[in-house]
């Protein structure tokens, strides 16, 4: 496979190519045998790797704890809940046969671990002095989708999956707001990405929640992608899966229970929004290589230079490695921009003899002159800053230039048809309504927004409009 960035199709000219050819090109993931399931090579597992380590932790300062639930789920157990059956029936793969030999029930290949989490819950709770119970599993699960695309959409994906019960409506309420800005501050202060946050309506919304909250991102091309959501259960779980336990006033009644999840979809979000026809761009804060140093010929003072800015780099908490294989040094360029690493230190002994050395940025692809007995270590620093930042600014003004307003019909199919993004409306709150809007490109509610309302009836129907939501086309 070809490294460098004449193998991608032009962003512009063929937008589901160019995501195609970046993940290939940087070796993110590759197709396999198994259909609609991706390889993720190392170059992907790294970022996921990267993504992990940041939330594991924030998930840990915020009192959870790591557990693992079984892949397999009896029918009888899963079937416990309707909605959530129902939800997930068409997606759901069966094991019902081991060896020669048929099993007595079907199991169930995880989509979701509500059920088992439940079933545990029941044989470990008795008390609220036994909650919170706040946990989060890191597992893969298994969903038949139609269409897959790489990290985007595929049957088997990586995430995570927190699960918690309280003895409040109030404290379950609190966690599965909190958790949803976890997700914001992550794709704003990680990701660089601009991502709304709001609930989803009814119809969108988890088989048998309460209410989903979701965090969406625009895409370079104006399609959305959910990336990130948190449910509220109430009791709803409960009662299906008699989870009680003895209340504080000496009662006993039905646990209130959240869940939240993000998965490797976070990869294709990030090539998505911020690469570009050289390839992948990473920001900074989640770039598992953040500096590369290229010497450009085998000199000692070169060599010598090199090795002492890695290790004071290193040591700086800046993650760093010399490329010393044996390319030439304009093969070594094309990977590493290929690759999305943030910054690219040249050292040749040319530049040396002037007392300067090279510095590029992968985001906007600048090359910088610098004195070589510049004090590296808070140059690159503040440069890594930069960079997050103009990412995320560059993010948030394309996602602005590509946020509309529509107030009847005709403006939405316009918008639609000639520019989709996000889309602000107004709706009645009326499910027919909705699967109107729909049929235009497939068209759904992302979320209703706190945002002021921009009209006072429904963009579709023109009755009295109940709720501000932002519609787009989705991945």
């Amino acid at each position: 496979m070809s490294k460098f960035n004449d193998s991608i199709t032009p962003r512009d000219v063929d937008f589901a190519k160019w995501y195609t050819d970046i993940v290939r090109a940087a070796n993110l993931a590759d197709y396999t045998s198994v259909k609609g399931c991706i390889a993720i090579e190392p170059n992907g597992y790294a970022i996921w790797e990267k993504m992990q380590s940041i939330l594991d932790k924030k998930f840990k300062e915020l009192g959870h704890v790591n557990c693992q639930m079984p892949l397999l789920i009896p029918e009888n157990l899963f079937g416990q809940e309707k909605d959530l059956i129902e939800g997930f029936a068409p997606e759901l793969a069966w094991v019902t046969e081991v060896g020669d030999k048929k099993m007595e029930e079907r199991f169930a290949v995880r989509s979701t671990s509500e059920t088992l989490f439940c079933d545990y819950y029941k044989k470990h709770i008795t008390s609220y002095k036994d909650l919170p119970k706040l946990y989060n599993q890191w597992c893969n699960v298994f969903r038949y989708e139609k269409e897959t695309r790489p990290f985007l959409r595929s049957r088997e994906f990586l995430w995570q999956e927190g699960h918690t019960i309280h003895e409040t409506a109030e404290e379950a309420i609190k966690e599965a707001e909190q958790m949803a800005e976890v997700y914001r501050w992550f794709h704003h202060e990680v990701l660089a990405i601009p991502s709304i946050i709001g609930r989803k309506t009814e119809k969108e919304k988890f088989a048998g929640a309460e209410f989903t909250i979701t965090n969406e991102d625009l895409m370079y091309n104006g399609v959305c992608l959910q990336d990130g959501t948190s449910h509220y259960f109430g009791q709803k779980f409960a009662k299906a899966y008699d989870v009680k336990c003895t209340t504080k006033d000496n009662k006993e009644d039905y646990v209130y229970q959240t869940s939240w999840g993000t998965t490797t979809r976070l990869i294709g979000g990030l090539i998505m929004v911020h690469s570009d026809d050289y390839g992948l761009v990473l920001p900074p804060r989640i770039a598992p290589r953040q500096v590369v140093i290229i010497p450009i010929g085998e000199d000692e003072e070169v060599i010598s230079l090199s090795n002492s800015y890695k290790d004071l780099l290193l040591n700086n908490d800046i993650t760093t490695y010399i490329d010393d294989s044996n390319k030439s040094p304009g093969f070594k360029f094309a990977e590493a921009e290929v690759n999305g690493i943030p910054v690219r230190i040249e050292i040749g002994k040319r530049d040396l003899d002037n007392n300067v050395i090279t510095v590029a940025r992968r985001d906007t692809r600048e090359k910088i002159t610098i004195s070589k007995d510049t004090e590296i270590v808070s140059y690159i620093k503040e440069l890594l800053d930069t960079i997050q930042n103009d990412m995320y600014e560059r993010a948030k003004k394309r996602r602005d230039d590509l946020t509309f307003e529509a107030h009847n019909m005709k403006e939405m199919e316009d918008i639609l048809n000639t520019q989709p993004g996000f889309i602000h409306a107004m709706w009645c709150g009326d499910e027919n309504c909705e699967n109107k809007i729909k049929e235009i490109k497939g068209c759904k509610s992302r979320c209703i927004t706190d945002d002021e309302a921009i009209d006072d009836v429904c963009v579709c129907c023109g009755k009295k409009a109940k709720h501000h939501v932002i519609w787009g086309i989705q991945y």
